[in-house]
């Protein structure tokens, strides 16, 4: 659907629900936490990290929650507000009926719909008593005064009351329910990877209007913005978590490192600010949510457009030349690499993806995985921006995604242009 046509379409849905009177009942249940205040608000930590606060409500540089970071959208930049207890420009007004109100229907404390960059489609998932948790450790933290800063966003995406629409297409506020059929374990996992983890904001599709395709959810995507795909959890031919063990799902997803593969991009600061904090129990829970989802099999990248044999052999010969220079002393001759050190490259999912996003970025900028307990020094890969022209960082990942058994599509000089003139965060 082309951007105009389902902005016409949300104006007119907005309209209706407008016209109507449609907003979700604010059938806001009574506070349930019995235990000890210390007790709830450890636990609120606990699920503070759990979600990731800080990542997004933390400005570089800033004060913790304290907001002012910019959450980037096709539509504009979203500032992140203050959650710091202070009365003027924090929560310090607040109360927890008023934060249940923000998770779980999207409202500010002011009634105002909140835009959804604040993933409330997910939040709204989250139980009473671990809300109030939450909101219970944010009146702990040091209170800063700093007013939150306007949105930049393009019209029309600037009236706040096309969210209405918006809503009434993407957002259906509900509590997790445990599925019956399932263990106590299988149904954390599932209660933290749909709702405080987030997990389908950056592994789902987004339609033009910014909503998650919950036909495909956590089937991949590009994240809006940030130039780095986030890949389908429920393919083997991508993430590939159908044939992994879940002790290396736990592993990969607690250290940034395993066997198999490397944490790198956005997810390196989801694991350094969140995953690697949590319990074992609960990312074993999460590993076997995941493992446990239905896994498609979609077919794998075929190679492309056909290419002359002689201009196959071309690219594949100077991409030779240019891995046995630059990338062998890690990544070894026959791709194996040194894991968990250097991840191997054979048979490495990451690299034969349809989209070529994420290894062309990784040889322009190079990088770590997350800093860990588990993993306190990791190794890292240089950038090769300043020494590899785009022909050159073409014909390299052309040729790791073509050597010992990977098949995937060539890589133009032109993509590599436009990942070249993108931000290396």
């Amino acid at each position: 659907m082309k951007p105009w046509i389902a902005l016409s379409v949300a104006l007119a849905i907005a309209a209706l629900a407008l016209f109507a009177g449609i907003n979700e009942r604010d059938d806001t249940p009574a506070t349930v936490f019995t235990g000890k205040p210390a007790e709830q608000i450890e636990r609120g930590r606990y699920l503070a990290l759990a979600g990731n606060c800080a990542g997004c409500h933390t400005a570089r540089g800033g004060a913790d929650y304290a907001g002012g970071r910019a959450v980037e959208t096709p539509f504009g930049n979203v500032y992140a507000s203050n959650l710091t207890p202070d009365a003027k420009t924090g929560i310090g007004v607040w109360t927890a009926d008023d934060f249940w109100r923000a998770m779980h229907h999207g409202k500010s404390k002011d009634g105002k719909l909140l835009y959804p960059a604040f993933p409330y489609p997910n939040y709204t998932r989250v139980t009473r008593a671990d809300t109030d948790a939450l909101f219970a450790y944010l009146r702990t933290v040091p209170p800063v005064e700093q007013a939150a800063r306007e949105h930049t966003l393009r019209f029309p995406y600037n009236n706040r009351f096309l969210l209405a629409g918006w809503r009434l297409l993407y957002f259906k506020p509900g509590v997790f329910e445990p599925v019956a059929d399932r263990d106590a374990a299988w149904n954390r996992g599932a209660y933290l990877v749909q709702g405080l983890g987030h997990c389908n904001a950056c592994h789902t599709g987004r339609t033009a209007l910014g909503g998650t395709d919950l036909k495909a959810d956590l089937a991949g995507g590009m994240i809006p913005m940030l130039n780095w795909y986030a890949p389908s959890l429920t393919s083997d031919v991508e993430a590939g978590l159908g044939d992994w063990q879940i002790a290396e799902i736990v592993q990969l997803l607690k250290t940034g490192v395993a066997q198999r593969s490397a944490i790198f991009g956005p997810m390196s600061e989801v694991v350094y600010r969140s995953l690697q904090h949590l319990s074992a129990s609960d990312v074993q829970a999460m590993a076997a949510y995941l493992k446990s989802l239905p896994q498609t099999r979609a077919p794998a990248d075929s190679g492309g457009p056909p290419v002359a044999a002689q201009d196959m052999q071309r690219i594949m010969a100077r991409g030779a030349k240019l891995y046995e220079d630059h990338c062998t002393d890690c990544h070894g001759s026959d791709g194996a690499g040194k894991p968990p050190a250097y991840p191997p490259l054979a048979g490495n999912r990451a690299l034969t993806m349809r989209s070529a996003v994420n290894p062309i970025r990784m040889v322009l900028n190079g990088g770590f995985p997350p800093g860990t307990n588990g993993n306190p020094r990791p190794y890292g890969m240089p950038p090769f921006r300043p020494t590899l022209n785009d022909d050159e960082v073409a014909a390299v990942v052309s040729y790791v995604r073509n050597s010992w058994g990977n098949r995937a599509g060539l890589v133009s000089p032109l993509e590599v242009d436009r990942f070249r003139s993108a931000s290396p965060d």
